[in-house]
């Protein structure tokens, strides 16, 4: 039984930790402009990389998705939108 009760925590756990991830990720999304990133990596900088490591990972993700996003869907091109 004990087991079960470890088995049921860590998978409450995990789904917790994944909800906090994506609330992470969505709010740090809100940053799009250089403006914001400038003013994010500044708060950013005051901290430890040990700290940070999740959001620039985060933040990492996110900057390769967009240049994908704008490789694959240039803005102007006939027929693509943004």
């Amino acid at each position: 039984m004990q087991f079960l009760r470890n088995a049921r925590t860590a998978f409450t756990n995990n789904r917790a930790e994944r909800r906090a991830h994506r609330q992470l990720a969505e709010e740090l999304a809100a940053f799009r402009t250089a403006a914001e990133r400038t003013e994010l990596d500044l708060m950013l900088g005051r901290h430890s990389a040990e700290e940070t490591r999740e959001i620039h990972a985060i933040l990492n993700r996110q900057d390769a998705e967009r240049r994908y996003h704008e490789a694959v869907h240039p803005a102007g091109i006939a027929g693509h939108h943004s």
